[in-house]
């Protein structure tokens, strides 16, 4: 009793796995569809049936559940849309192979898991560049160090934010040219993201004359700054004399804007820069082009040397 006992147990596991292929197979039959046609179109049903019930709960349960998770991290809609991708394809691959085992297909889906993970290995090689890309797109919406809308630059390049995905970013030059950069472009160098605080500091020299008095020069650069209505004035503006160039004495100025963006960084210091030279010349400070001195003597060929 206890051998039968024994090798009952796993056959009562079977029946209860392969139940619901069973009864579809056996309603089939009773409709007068072939033994063999019928187990098939049973096992195809059930599989069907069963994905989509798996794909149903996961969409019930699991993504309200991944959302409230990203609500909580406080990932904004460019970053939420991709990994709401991940976990519908997540869900449909947990219900393909829940699926197969309740379709009696537990054989097929061990050869296909051992082929699967070879396929893997090969393609893991072959794909090195993507899933570094992609790996670096994850770091890229967990760290978070520049968003859409953002002004970035990196290695000489520089443009707007349009889009971010797992495997590129893309951004619009202030050409107007759409640069598709991989990810892992932008996690391996250095990234300048200007506007990423709430205040951006701008500096432009100054250069005037040797001649020229420098206090009043500096009196005008830090009073110009003080007239712009989108110059900070907390910080205050400050000029520094940090350059005895060959033909000018460079006087730099220093000024914060408030809320930066591209195009406020090059209208304010446009108008900020025309408003001291216009000033200047008020003045009667003259800002120096670059001098060079060609004295000396030149030797000349002897047939250019006249007798």
């Amino acid at each position: 009793m206890a051998l039968l006992q024994t090798t009952a147990t796993p056959t009562a596991g079977m029946d209860s796995t392969m139940g619901a292929n069973h009864v579809a197979a056996a309603f089939l039959e009773g409709l007068g569809v072939p033994t063999v046609l019928a187990n098939a179109v049973g096992a195809a049903i059930v599989f069907v049936g069963v994905l989509a019930a798996v794909y149903l709960v996961g969409q019930a349960m699991v993504v309200p559940l991944v959302d409230r998770v990203l609500d909580a991290r406080g990932l904004e809609k460019h970053a939420r849309l991709p990994v709401q991708k991940l976990t519908s394809v997540l869900i449909v691959f947990v219900g393909i192979a829940v699926a197969f085992g309740f379709a009696g297909f537990g054989n097929f889906l061990q050869s296909l898991a051992t082929i699967a993970a070879a396929a893997t290995l090969a393609i893991g090689f072959a794909m090195q560049d993507v899933i570094a890309n992609f790996v670096a797109g994850l770091f890229i919406f967990t760290d978070r160090p520049f968003r859409i809308g953002d002004w970035i630059e990196w290695e000489g390049n520089s443009g707007i934010v349009e889009d971010i995905s797992f495997r590129v970013t893309r951004v619009r030059t202030f050409d107007n040219e759409l640069l598709t950069v991989p990810n892992s472009q932008l996690t391996d160098g250095v990234i300048k993201n200007p506007v990423a605080k709430d205040t951006l500091r701008l500096q432009f020299t100054f250069g005037i004359g040797y001649e020229d008095d420098v206090e009043t020069a500096t009196d005008i650069i830090v009073d110009e700054a003080e007239r712009h209505p989108e110059i900070l004035t907390d910080p205050a503006p400050s000029v520094r004399l940090t350059e005895l160039a060959d033909s000018y004495v460079g006087l730099r100025s220093r000024i914060w804007i408030d809320n930066p963006s591209r195009a406020d960084f090059v209208k304010i210091r446009s108008e900020y820069v025309k408003n001291v030279k216009a000033r200047f010349d008020e003045a009667g400070i003259e800002i120096p082009f670059p001098q060079r001195d060609l004295s000396g003597q030149i030797e000349l060929p002897p047939e250019h040397v006249q007798q």
